[in-house]
């Protein structure tokens, strides 16, 4: 009897040794052309929905009226159009991160419906994800680069991007309308 118990011990103590091992050797899947770990998504997607659902605002504090589409279409220009790129237009970076960053203006198919990006979720889930980011994603957390009525616009504007948009908005994101001049920087002059 005694032998099977330390059989079984020696046996539970020796896979969290070959994890360990296979770790430290190198050999987890940490490339970006690896392929997944069985059960990944599974893994990493069950507890990020719960905890977005657990959190995320169901009712937005701004409404998605033209002036914040348009402010919305300015800042998905600056921060987002890099890893998601534009209607026709896809991202460069995005297809090469893992996993691959959506591209928020294509369409899909969600069952018997085309959606539009992200359109399908409500604008409180793209707020969490703008606000909160997504750990082994690529996808930053934006609480430090954006104010909270900037990460509402955006999201209120992915959110409605199978909807019509205003015509300064899709301006916007054609690159056909002049952007706002970056502040210029002025020093105060040095004193002898």
């Amino acid at each position: 009897m005694g032998r099977i118990l330390l059989g079984i011990f020696f046996g539970i103590a020796l896979v969290p040794v070959a994890v360990v091992g296979w770790l430290w050797f190198g050999n987890a899947p940490v490339a970006v052309a690896d392929r997944p770990l069985p059960y990944e998504r599974l893994i990493t997607g069950i507890p990020l929905n719960v905890r977005i659902d657990r959190e995320m605002v169901k009712i937005p504090p701004i409404q998605a009226n033209e002036d914040n589409l348009i402010e919305g279409a300015r800042v998905y220009l600056d921060q987002c159009a890099v890893c998601h790129g534009f209607q026709g237009k896809p991202s460069s970076i995005g297809p090469n991160m893992f996993p691959k960053a959506p591209p928020l203006w294509e369409p899909h198919h969600h069952g018997s419906l085309t959606m539009v990006g992200v359109s399908d979720d409500p604008p409180g889930e793209t707020y969490w994800k703008v606000a909160n980011g997504i750990r082994l994603t690529g996808m930053p957390s934006y609480k430090q680069v954006l104010t909270d009525i900037q990460m509402w616009q955006v999201s209120l504007l992915l959110a409605n991007a199978d909807k019509p948009l205003p015509p300064a908005a899709v301006e916007i994101l054609l690159g056909l309308a002049p952007m706002a001049p970056a502040p210029v920087a002025v020093s105060a002059p040095m004193k002898k």
